[in-house]
């Protein structure tokens, strides 16, 4: 199949196939006299293998690794459990990180009842104070990232 069939019946974009080519997380597939990519059934199976595990939030790396012991089988998996043990853990600190900031703009939405013009908005005035002056806010969770690692 070509690369537009294979992103059809994954629902990959095609883009992000190639960039999982690029990273050598899809091996490169043959082609055709014309130069197109030609996928058969195993890359479309490890590519929802890789699209499982980004729905996941895991990282390349972390892809790479589990691809390494499901390309040998034979290998004692108790690394696998390491690396979800270890992403459960980053998973859990995003979610403590994620509670602080959903109170954090709880809190700044109080600020305003949205009944004065913008000069006197409480919200934009709490933005322009040092961040340390707002109860449950502090610079470490000021930006959650959406994605480690990458």
């Amino acid at each position: 199949m070509k690369i537009g069939q294979l992103s059809a019946r994954t629902g990959c974009p095609v883009e992000t196939i190639r960039y999982y080519e690029r990273e050598g997380l899809l091996p490169e597939p043959a082609r055709s006299s014309g130069n197109y990519r030609l996928y058969a059934e195993p890359h479309e199976q490890r590519l929802r293998f890789i699209l499982h595990c980004r729905m996941l939030d895991m990282t390349l790396s972390e892809i790479r690794t589990l691809l390494n012991y499901h390309d040998h089988p034979y290998q004692p998996c108790d690394a696998v459990n390491g690396l979800i043990d270890d992403h459960l853990a980053h998973v859990d600190a995003r979610i403590t990180q994620l509670v602080a900031l959903r109170e954090a703009l709880a809190t700044l939405r109080l600020r305003c009842n949205g009944e004065t013009n913008s000069s006197q908005c409480g919200i934009l005035s709490a933005l322009a104070e040092p961040a340390a002056d707002m109860p449950g806010v502090s610079y470490e969770v000021s930006h959650v990232p959406r994605a480690h690692g990458r």
